[in-house]
């Protein structure tokens, strides 16, 4: 069998071609059961201050609440912006495969013991706790 095909190199080259197209295409036929979670679950802090500036939005709401939110369990850094416009953003991004309803949860809890913290008037606003979803990168 061996020699047939070497004596016949073109019909080896087909079948050979052949073999590869059908595995393309077989290859996008193949059913995706579900797509793995690549990107890690994100937990967003924000809160609001009119009429203060960015370092006293540092001072009295940031510093509070991220030293509180510092040890959260799975997290893996924070990053937070304070503008002059007296509003405060914080996003704490926690390791993939955490559960991003727990994660939001515990994030909650710990901003309810740093409200006692925070201006009266940030605490009147409220200190909103969102997670954001999962945005898959393949598709």
């Amino acid at each position: 069998m061996l020699t047939f095909f070497i004596r016949r190199p073109r019909f080896a080259m087909v079948i050979a071609l052949l073999l590869t197209f059908v595995g393309a295409v077989s290859l996008k036929l193949i059913p995706v059961e579900q797509y793995p979670a690549i990107t890690p679950p994100v937990v967003n802090v924000s809160a609001s201050w009119p009429g203060a500036s960015a370092s006293d939005v540092a001072e009295a709401i940031a510093a509070p609440l991220e030293t509180q939110l510092n040890g959260v369990d799975h997290m893996l850094y924070m990053e937070s912006t304070s503008s002059d416009e007296g509003t405060y953003r914080l996003s704490i991004t926690f390791a993939a495969g955490t559960d991003a309803d727990l994660a939001a949860i515990d994030v909650q809890n710990r901003v309810a013991q740093a409200l006692a913290q925070l201006p009266a008037e940030v605490q009147q606003n409220g200190v909103q706790v969102r997670k954001r979803a999962s945005n898959l990168l393949m598709g």
